[in-house]
């Protein structure tokens, strides 16, 4: 029997943002509107005062960011919503990039004082590489910032894409007094409410009503209909084929803390948003239609539930239905496996399922059986391409601070390099160990899970690499020969690939001229066509 009616059900999305723009929040909104949740904490001055739903790990909780993806689902309009809530911090840009592998569309939200940052910008830059489907939502309305003209036209000039309004703020910090969403030409004013969902909501269709002039004020309606004839003049009506192609970019504005605007978006996306995509394998195109199962890892995470000590792997599903109990393929080990607990999100909060659709993002129980990028299939022998390398930018060796714990630090190192936020490199004699990370945070989140989860104490002292290079070659005379010249700086990864740690720019390129025979790789994934650096 088809599965295209369970898949034109899901919508597989992920947020992003820069840090502080809200992205959290606006994550629990969603939720609460969606029924998931009853109740929501309030984001303020980067203090969580209630522990975030999505942000599950106990150093999220007491620095109020977001260091890990979070999977959840819910059901909302006849359709199924699985969000994956990324990271904001840059220093955990990998997990960010390779979750936007497992989504069909994405919600970025930029705050509206800010403006496009940084980190906005660059992911962006992958979404477009990408062509994934974007809708922006200005968040912090409540808040004074940047004319909302003002910034439509920085959201083109700095992200490169073309953007189509579809609400409309009325007012901006204490002047705020809802949105108008110009897709479905409704006005909805709403009370601030922090908690739950407003029953004050008003609808008007007819921007040239008296009405309008008695809710909000005739300067403010005056104001509110020649912002919208001056859209209506400046942009393209809104045309969901050149959303779904990455071409345009529909623009909501809200308050997420005070539910302003989140239902307008979310009722909007269960509409324009796309079904699952098909995703390339290394041979062929496999679409969700296809009748055979496959799905992905795209993130795998050690000890979701610290008092069980378990390590979930994430599938996204591409094709075929996957069944609980039944015997797939891990391409890579070449063996099969089946899974008696495949589980379903809500955020830290998992429950088994029997079956699962493409779009849908599964948890299963490991026992170091996969790596990120790992395909599993209905018995085909294929794998799926474009999950991102990286290359370490920052160095530090790994002190044991108490010997009796060895093994507790020697196993939970492991795990977590597993989890893809950082990588490790055996050094001997002596095995010492170097962990290389994009981030400096990264080591503070290490060192605190080492801690509190294996029972762990170490120290990170920085160490002077500039780039570690992963060895291959033919030529086993010449590679025997640079691994006694350059004793010292030449390592095993955790898989026991072969490394060169470069001290500087200068001596890696020395090497790479007096060994041609060698091939240095800046990353680990040497068979990926796509690396981001």
């Amino acid at each position: 029997m088809s599965n295209s009616i369970e898949i034109e059900k899901r919508r597989t999305f992920g947020i992003i943002s820069h840090p502080d723009a809200g992205k959290t929040t606006l994550t629990e909104k969603l939720l609460l509107f969606g029924g998931a949740i009853q109740s929501a904490g309030a984001v303020k001055n980067n203090k969580i005062k209630k522990t975030a739903t999505s942000d599950f790990m106990e150093i999220e909780k007491q620095r109020g960011i977001s260091v890990a993806t979070s999977v959840m689902a819910f059901h909302y309009n006849g359709k199924q919503i699985n969000i994956l809530d990324t990271p904001g911090h840059k220093d955990f840009a990998e997990d960010t990039f390779r979750t936007l592998t497992a989504v069909d569309s994405v919600i970025l939200v930029i705050d509206v004082a800010s403006g496009v940052e940084a980190q906005t910008k660059r992911l962006m830059e992958v979404c477009r590489m990408r062509k994934t489907p974007v809708i922006i939502f200005v968040n912090k309305m409540d808040r004074d910032g940047k004319e909302s003209f003002d910034l439509l036209d920085e959201l083109e000039s700095v992200l490169k894409i073309k953007v189509c309004p579809l609400s409309w703020p009325i007012g901006m910090g204490d002047r705020f007094k809802g949105v108008y969403n110009i897709y479905k030409k409704e006005l909805n004013l709403f009370s601030p409410n922090k908690t739950g969902i407003s029953d004050d909501l008003q609808s008007l269709s007819d921007l040239n009503s008296n009405e309008l002039d008695e809710m909000i004020g005739k300067d403010e309606a005056d104001e509110l209909r020649e912002e919208i004839e001056m859209i209506e003049g400046v942009y393209d009506p809104f045309k969901r084929e050149d959303y779904l192609a990455g071409e345009v970019a529909p623009v909501f504005f809200g308050s997420a803390v005070n539910n302003f605007g989140v239902q307008e978006l979310l009722n909007a996306f269960c509409e324009i948003s796309p079904s699952p995509i098909g995703r390339d394998a290394d041979t062929k195109r496999v679409e969700p239609t296809d009748p055979k199962f496959s799905g992905f890892v795209f993130k795998i995470h050690a000890n979701l539930d610290p008092k069980h000590r378990d390590r979930i792997a994430f599938l996204r599903i591409v094709s075929g239905k996957f069944q609980r109990n039944t015997f797939y393929n891990h391409v890579r080990n070449e063996k099969k496996m089946k899974f008696p607990n495949p589980t379903s999100f809500m955020a830290q909060d998992k429950s088994v399922i029997e079956e699962a659709y493409p779009g849908d993002v599964v948890g299963l129980y490991d026992s170091n059986n996969f790596k990120i990028g790992d395909t599993l299939t209905e018995g085909e022998k294929f794998n799926f391409k474009g999950i991102p390398s990286f290359s370490p930018e920052i160095f530090m060796e790994l002190e044991n601070l108490d010997p009796m714990k060895s093994k507790q630090l020697d196993k939970g190192i492991r795990q977590l390099m597993d989890e893809g936020v950082a990588q490790l490199f055996i050094l001997q004699p002596g095995n010492r160990k170097i962990i290389g990370t994009v981030g400096q945070l990264q080591f503070e989140v290490i060192s605190y899970r080492l801690d509190h989860e294996y029972g762990a104490k170490c120290r990170f002292v920085p160490k002077n690499y500039h780039k570690a290079c992963w060895i291959t070659t033919t030529d086993d005379a010449k590679l025997e020969e640079f691994k006694r010249a350059k004793t010292r700086y030449i390592a095993k990864d955790k898989d026991d690939n072969l490394v060169f740690l470069a001290e500087t720019t200068f001596l890696l390129q020395m090497a790479e001229q007096d060994y041609p025979e060698l091939t240095f790789h800046k990353t680990s994934a040497f068979k990926l066509e796509e690396e981001i650096n």
